[in-house]
């Protein structure tokens, strides 16, 4: 793709909600052009350490899952509060586990994906201001000579962080708090391995968390409540062991730390995920705390809910009004993501009577209770969320599509390439010029069910007995 066109869509910020958006836009054929204000390096600092299954799903729909698989380590069993164990085993996934994977070995596959397909990246470019009108958007960046430019783009998408310049320029507010503040991280040598792939507890005012990277080194998380002080002040190794020790009995010989901060944890989300032709994904849309592994996850999966969506339209497949689903589809998930991960840590940092007792009592629930278990640890790892129907929709539709078993494969390899897939219990071939991005299979099964799934691996539509005709109608509604 060459990088002086005029791009259709511009993505600012190149984290991995960023990268997997401008990698699924390009492998649509739509021009895209990525700015990112630091220079080309992906640190080993990562934030993020686990993949969940709903996120391996949608990476395994870009070829990407089964390296990083390879690259990460499963674990399949996490226990919370010290009583509370949470089995993924029998998740109705292919990815009955979770991934410890640092988040930058994610970047990685995604980077790759998208230079391949052809993004324009714009290093060492930061966007200084945005103005939109009823044809398109202008973003006014400063080069890496330190020049002024202006770039202008059908839509553009903010998936630069917290602090997103993006959601300032169309002034939305990001309205929240912070949930636990002064918490301390540091990336260490240990001279004891753990007994487990993920360590974490607390203990009254304490609690730690350790997840090791693939190069010696493990990264440790920790809060004491008795120490609350800002983020600037200087963090030494010995208070971090300090923390460990309270919360996990001993500190396992943690020594040469190569980096060390503190940061608080806020809890927010924008009000709106679309201004105009300007949208919102990941952390730039919503913040929460790191409980429950979910950031990276519910960033990625917004990505892969809006990027066909502005395919489909700025390709002229669909009116703009599906990109109103994306707020509709996305912004409800993002506040029970909030919800969901804020319930865990103040569990997990109880200490009045009332909420141990009901730290207690939902353990005690989530133990014995099969319908209250298998919800949570749907919503813990994506699988469990479905997306609103119109009224009068068959009962599929907006549900999540499993790895179904099709006559050709697998429903996760038809996707591939950002592909609407439609499975049919009868050979039903498609001639028209939709299809390079449909795929047509058949049921592995005696099923009788007529199911087209979206490229983000959600049914679009379904019938349970079609005719050619209501295919073809379908086909004309939902893939152009």
């Amino acid at each position: 793709m060459n990088g002086t066109a005029t791009p259709a869509v511009i993505v600012v910020g190149s984290g991995p909600t960023g990268l997997l958006l401008a990698g699924d836009l390009a492998t649509a054929g739509v021009r895209v052009t990525l700015l990112e204000r630091r220079a080309h390096h992906i640190s080993n600092l990562s934030r993020a350490f686990v993949l969940h299954a709903r996120a391996l799903e949608q990476l395994d729909a870009r070829g990407l899952a089964d390296g990083l698989e390879a690259l990460g380590q499963p674990l399949d069993r996490l226990r919370l509060f010290g009583r509370l164990t949470v089995d993924l085993a029998p998740l109705p996934s292919r990815f009955n586990h979770l991934l410890v994977l640092p988040q930058y070995e994610v970047e990685k596959a995604l980077e790759r994906r998208a230079v391949e397909a052809g993004v324009d990246f714009r290093y060492e470019t930061e966007m200084t201001a945005l103005s939109q009108d009823a044809e398109a958007v202008s973003v006014e960046v400063r080069t890496p000579a330190g020049e002024t430019e202006t770039l202008r783009a059908a839509y553009v998408v903010g998936t630069d962080g917290m602090r997103s310049a993006v959601r300032d320029a169309i002034g939305l507010p990001f309205p929240g708090h912070s949930v636990i503040r002064s918490v301390v991280l540091a990336d260490v040598l240990l001279d004891e391995q753990p007994d487990t792939l993920l360590t974490v507890n607390t203990v009254g005012d304490a609690f730690a968390f350790i997840a090791p990277f693939r190069d010696g080194y493990y990264r440790v998380i920790g809060w004491n409540r008795s120490r609350n002080v800002s983020d600037d002040e200087p963090l030494e190794l010995d208070e971090v062991k300090e923390i460990a020790r309270l919360a996990l009995g001993r500190d396992y010989g943690m020594r040469d730390a190569r980096w060390m901060s503190r940061f608080h944890s806020d809890e927010r989300q924008a009000p709106a995920y679309r201004v105009g032709r300007v949208f919102l994904a990941g952390d730039a849309a919503h913040v929460h705390t790191p409980a429950g592994g979910q950031g990276m996850n519910t960033g990625l999966q917004d990505a892969a809910n809006l990027g066909w969506k502005l395919a489909q339209v700025v390709n002229g497949y669909a009116d703009s009004a599906l990109l109103d689903t994306y707020q509709a589809e996305r912004h409800p998930v993002g506040r029970s993501v909030l919800r969901s991960s804020g319930g865990i840590v103040r569990l997990a940092m109880a200490k009045r009577p009332w909420t141990l007792a009901l730290r207690s009592v939902l353990t005690t629930v989530l133990n014995n209770v099969a319908p209250a278990r298998r919800k949570a640890v749907g919503r813990l790892t994506g699988i469990g969320y479905d997306y609103a129907a119109p009224r009068g929709s068959h009962r599929l539709t907006g549900t999540r599509v499993p790895d179904v078993a099709l006559q050709g494969g697998r429903l996760y390899e038809a996707l591939r390439g950002g592909r609407f897939v439609l499975i049919t219990p009868e050979a039903h071939e498609e001639q028209g010029a939709r299809k390079d991005r449909l795929a047509v299979e058949r049921w592995a099964s005696d099923r009788r069910t007529t199911v087209l799934v979206r490229p983000d691996g959600y049914v679009a539509w379904a019938a349970d007995s079609a005719d050619a005709a209501a295919i073809e109608g379908a086909l004309a509604t939902h893939v152009g």
